[in-house]
């Protein structure tokens, strides 16, 4: 299961806490992240993921941004994935919360 895989990479890689679900109760900073879509054919599996960097502040949640770009790139070290594509990023902070959050979103292949 490609989340998985994600899940132990990112946390092996960023000195922040990982999650597929808001936590309770609410960090200080912390990477979120889901998948959006997905597809395949021949037995490659494509799936499109967000994830979202929170912080304390819009600067160190784009900071974290690049971190988290950084550490999904990486992922090609990993068996299971055979290729990472950055489909997007921005700041996507939350005006009704006023949590700052930066929102990088990939595309990853995957067996």
């Amino acid at each position: 299961m490609i989340e998985v895989t994600i899940m132990q990479h990112l946390e092996s890689k960023l000195d922040v806490p990982v999650f597929m679900e808001k936590p309770e109760p609410l960090l200080l900073e912390y990477v979120l992240f889901e998948k959006t879509g997905g597809g395949g054919a021949n037995k490659i599996g494509t799936a499109t993921f967000a994830f979202q960097s929170y912080s304390q502040s819009l600067y160190k949640a784009a900071l974290l941004n690049e971190q988290v770009k950084l550490a999904v790139e990486s992922l090609t070290e990993q068996n299971e994935v055979s290729g990472v594509r950055l489909n997007s990023d921005y700041n996507f902070t939350d005006t009704t919360t006023k949590e700052y959050r930066y929102q990088a979103v990939f595309d990853i292949n995957h067996y």
